[in-house]
């Protein structure tokens, strides 16, 4: 008998440590931190460093790139220490692997984008993140079509896109994916969280694990 699947669960965008700390608590497995200027929720090393201390045990990091320059990459991974990167702009494999530090390739999805394919050239990737594919980097709180998703992906995918409370439960019971990612969906403003959204949104998700083991 398999042991019961548990989504994994990532809060993103977090800029402060009342936030990360209300994830941790929530029960959350990561937190993500942005290092893109250009986002509204991107993160300040030094505050990226305090939000990282401060977490409790057991609960990973997720530091989020977009085209960042190698020199940028290595001085967050010196300072912060993240458990995993995370490319989420136009990354080639080499760019990604240089660091021989464990990542996850964000895919932004729309139809004609071969997953497998992309899966191939991303090959060391720990999983691949799926998102809204949309003008900008990032998935602007959409969600996409889940059924670009080939049935017969086995490797791990980490679900975005537009993701909160009302619909991670649809979401898992269609894709099954190893773990959901969530930012604007558990939101009072952009890169600010709302502590009593992230409890929902957990819960949400374990009633959602406990109603694909029935």
């Amino acid at each position: 008998m398999h042991p019961p699947h548990r989504t994994r669960i990532k809060i993103c965008g977090i800029t402060r440590i009342g936030d990360a700390l209300a994830a941790a608590e929530a029960g959350a497995d990561a937190i993500g931190m942005v290092f893109y200027p250009q986002s509204p929720r991107s993160v300040a090393m030094q505050q990226a460093q305090a939000i990282a201390r401060a977490l409790p045990p057991f609960v990973s990091t997720v530091a989020l790139f977009v085209n960042a320059t190698e020199a940028e990459v290595n001085a967050v991974i010196d300072a912060v220490h993240p458990s995993l990167l995370q490319f989420h702009g136009d990354e080639s494999p080499a760019d990604c692997s240089r660091f021989a530090y464990p990542y996850l390739r964000a895919a932004r999805m729309k139809t004609g984008l071969d997953l497998l394919d992309f899966k191939t050239q991303f090959t060391d990737a720990q999983a691949l993140l799926l998102d809204t594919y949309i003008g900008s980097y990032g998935g602007g709180g959409e969600v996409f079509d889940w059924s670009l998703i080939p049935k017969n992906a086995n490797f791990p995918i980490v679900l975005s896109g537009g993701l909160h409370a009302s619909n991670v439960g649809r979401a898992i019971a269609q894709v099954r994916p190893w773990a959901v990612d969530v930012s604007s969906g558990v939101e009072l403003s952009k890169g600010v969280k709302d502590a009593a959204a992230i409890r929902r949104f957990i819960a949400a998700v374990r009633d959602a694990d406990a109603a694909v083991q029935a």
